[in-house]
């Protein structure tokens, strides 16, 4: 099974910034759900809502400049879930990304 193989220190270290960006995410047992992403890293994403998943459970997304991209469920509360992406997003993909997610320049953290 391969993945980022980071411990989850490492990830909340990860500098997230916030968005609000809703999508259609893909799951192989439920099909597709609409999830809405709070905030976001080059390492995974938080949703907020009524997510109906579990830890482990494993989703396509589509970003914009990254396209299609697998993430798995790392931790559940009532209304929020924490995802990890399958692969680190490089530097240059994300900011673009952040760019076309935050198009508020003020929401935007300084590089």
């Amino acid at each position: 099974m391969a993945g980022a193989q980071l411990s989850v220190t490492d990830l909340r270290r990860a500098t997230r910034h916030p968005v609000d960006y809703p999508v259609i995410a893909e799951h192989r047992l439920r099909g597709d759900m609409k999830l809405h992403i709070t905030n976001i890293s080059a390492h995974g994403f938080m949703a907020d809502g009524e997510p109906v998943l579990g830890r482990g459970d494993r989703l396509i997304i589509r970003l914009p400049v990254v396209g299609r991209i697998e993430a798995y469920c790392i931790w559940t509360t009532e209304d929020r879930a924490g995802f990890q992406f399958e692969r680190i997003i490089r530097l240059d993909d994300f900011m673009s990304m952040i760019r076309e997610l935050q198009p508020n320049p003020a929401l935007r953290r300084k590089s």
